[in-house]
């Protein structure tokens, strides 16, 4: 595969590489957040009824999907530094499409475990190879627009998944999720492999893709571990206090039934405009460290706000959930902050593992919320989890190297 070729000022943000990772993760985020949506109409319609076992089953294919995510980021990252960005890219989009449509034929709640699992192995590897890729093939003073661009546009995909998933069938959604990431790989044709990554693949004394490395150097492992911090709080608002939204109703006295689907949307209509902001902030203001300190304390005070209310409305409630996901967009950045901190021949593996580490947080994080709620209480345990996770990001985010405009054209010694 041909290198990049160098883009003119008019197109420079909406090369083929920059629309398709963003399409891509469109399609990914859809994917991920619709078993949220459809987690109770799907679970009773396969026979469970009461509310304790759909809590309990819900949990267990989330963790089954969060699983697949951590072991396919090690595996679509490593072979993103031997093999090249694109394959990983559609590689991924092939799996998680194949995943997806299957996903609509399931009878039994083991079969819907296994599948979300399966789903999890490709949903892990499209966000971090098309962030490597834009990273790597834009102006380094540009590049925070770019993943700007691939993040907001990603993420509307929550949005199109809570419609879909509110209009139609759960099964027709995973339809719809299926045919939409086989008709992206139509897509494919004029997207080119980062030139720095050909000129790495061609030197033959340079160790790519060595997951091992990130744990062999004290101070790359830290930087590698405090890159993962930084994302947690996003995806325990995600995971924990929007995916569980109708439980969160009830203990906070709304007075309708809280819709699962319409909280996740509504919380991603509020992340979509937090990842342009962040990203857009990140790049004006010339700091990424800042701005995440920023959203994160952000997300501190309306975590706390969600979590204190009671006798909500149910519109102020979900006006509630599109203030943490405006709090918590800083996704963008974080995973661009992953992708500046480390070299050529291991940066594939570090965007690609460093979020799914984030999303298989969700699986520590349900399991304490499970084994607490039952003694401390719903919302004291929700509060215990997010403080504790915010306060070890501000931690983290505080003792990273800023990374705006840092010369990414540089090799790890491993």
């Amino acid at each position: 595969m041909a290198a990049e070729p160098t883009p003119s000022k008019g197109n420079i943000l909406f090369n083929t590489s920059v629309i398709v990772a963003a399409l891509g993760y469109f399609v990914d985020i859809y994917d991920l957040v619709l078993f949220s949506i459809v987690r109770i109409p799907s679970l009773r319609d396969l026979g469970v009824t009461s509310q304790a076992a759909l809590l309990e089953d819900g949990v267990m294919l989330l963790n089954m999907q969060m699983l697949g995510m951590l072991i396919g980021g090690v595996a679509w990252g490593i072979l993103g530094d031997k093999q090249g960005r694109l394959s990983v890219l559609f590689g991924s989009i092939f799996l998680y499409s194949v995943a997806n449509i299957m996903n609509g034929f399931v009878n039994t709640i083991p079969m819907y475990a296994f599948l979300r699992f399966v789903a999890g192995l490709g949903l892990a590897g499209e966000l971090g190879a098309g962030i490597t890729l834009v990273s790597e093939v834009l102006p380094k003073e540009k590049r925070g627009y770019g993943t700007m661009i691939v993040a907001t546009i990603g993420i509307s995909g929550a949005i199109l998944a809570g419609f879909v998933g509110e209009l139609f069938g759960w099964r027709t959604a995973y339809f719809i999720g299926g045919g939409l990431g086989f008709l992206l790989l139509f897509l494919r044709i004029g997207v080119y492999e980062s030139g720095m990554f050909q000129h790495v693949k061609s030197a033959v004394d340079v160790t790519r893709g060595n997951f091992l490395s990130l744990f062999s150097n004290r101070e790359r492992f830290w930087k590698y571990l405090k890159c993962i911090l930084i994302g947690v709080p996003i995806w325990y608002v995600v995971g924990i206090l929007i995916t569980f939204s109708p439980e969160f109703g009830v203990e906070m006295g709304v007075a309708e039934t809280v819709s699962a689907a319409k909280a996740v949307s509504f919380c991603y209509l509020g992340l979509v405009v937090g990842d342009f902001l962040s990203g857009y902030l990140s790049q004006r203001l010339k700091s990424r460290r800042n701005i995440v300190l920023a959203f994160l304390l952000l997300t501190g005070v309306f975590v706390t706000l969600y979590l204190l209310s009671s006798g909500l409305s149910l519109d102020n409630f979900y006006l509630l959930c599109v203030a943490l996901g405006l709090a918590s967009g800083y996704w963008a950045v974080f995973v661009t902050i992953a992708a500046e901190q480390f070299g050529t021949n291991i940066r594939a593996t570090v965007t690609t593992t460093v979020p799914n580490f984030v999303r298989g947080a969700v699986v520590p994080l349900t399991l304490a919320f499970e084994a607490l709620k039952d003694g401390w209480g719903l919302v004291p345990t929700a509060m215990v989890l997010g403080a504790v996770c915010i306060a070890i990001a501000v931690a983290a985010i505080l003792t990273l190297e800023e990374t705006y405009s840092k010369d990414l054209n540089f090799l790890e010694q491993v």
